[in-house]
């Protein structure tokens, strides 16, 4: 199904996209070493209320039937961890990245996006792999055209990150944002160009290349949530969500 907004719509999104945002820069100020992901998480949802939104993760119910609803307002996922990492009183260290998402409700309407960050210095090989990612984000959204199809956007976020030498996760998706924080269209960070649904006006995808040093195949821990890779190396996850617009796209979560 396509979701297509009005442009009333449309500003309420990009203003719970501008407090996602806003978010991200808060957190990123205060990742340092010796910081724990439960101080992050309490900043970011304190942040988002004060904002006059809700947090959209906190809550979400479990990704499988007996799973617990999201226990954060947050993802911080460290190192090898991909997505859905649970904030908790592990402490950062010198040399980790950290990737963190952020989702707020705004009026009933729901922005998204997440960027991974040093945690100190890092080395070289590590923010190679943040740099590739976020420009992998930045290759995708330049594919969300009136006329394109999804398929267009997956196979340039693939192409882009196999170039650089690094594999895109396969079992996690961007998705369609509104009302819901998950809405169809799925779009792969893999895929093949021509195919998948066609992007019209009025669509909004949170986009989110999810980006692996080594093999794409995961795993998810005990606590049901938190994805890791499977063979223990670095991951990276940027995202934005996008209006696809007769201009060309629109990124809702900016500053």
């Amino acid at each position: 199904m396509i979701y297509l907004k009005s442009p009333a719509e449309l500003a309420l999104m990009r203003e719970a996209g501008r407090i996602v945002a806003h978010v991200l820069a808060v957190l990123r100020e205060h990742v340092k070493p010796g910081v724990t992901t439960a101080e992050l998480d309490a900043l970011a949802e304190a942040t988002i209320r004060r904002l006059h939104a809700i947090p959209s993760f906190k809550g979400y119910p479990g990704p499988s039937r007996n799973a617990p609803p999201f226990p954060a307002s947050i993802c911080a996922s460290v190192n090898e961890e991909l997505v859905h990492g649970i904030p908790g009183p592990r402490r950062l260290e010198e040399g980790d990245i950290i990737s963190l998402d952020v989702g707020a409700i705004y009026k009933g309407w729901h922005g998204d996006a997440a960027i991974t960050v040093p945690v100190g210095k890092i080395s070289p090989e590590a923010q190679d792999l943040l740099d590739a990612t976020e420009k992998a984000l930045a290759v995708g959204i330049a594919q969300m055209v009136v006329g394109n199809r999804t398929g267009d956007v997956s196979a340039a976020i693939q192409a882009y990150v196999e170039s650089r030498g690094y594999n895109v996760a396969r079992e996690y998706t961007s998705h369609g944002i509104g009302r819901r924080m998950h809405e169809e269209p799925q779009v792969p960070n893999y895929g093949q160009n021509g195919r998948g649904p066609l992007l019209r006006p009025g669509m909004t995808i949170a986009l989110e290349p999810m980006v692996s040093q080594g093999d794409w195949a995961t795993r998810v821990l005990p606590d049901q949530w938190t994805v890791v890779m499977a063979d223990g190396k670095l991951s990276a996850h940027f995202e934005h969500t996008v209006a696809v617009t007769p201009d060309g796209p629109v990124i809702l979560t900016l500053p």
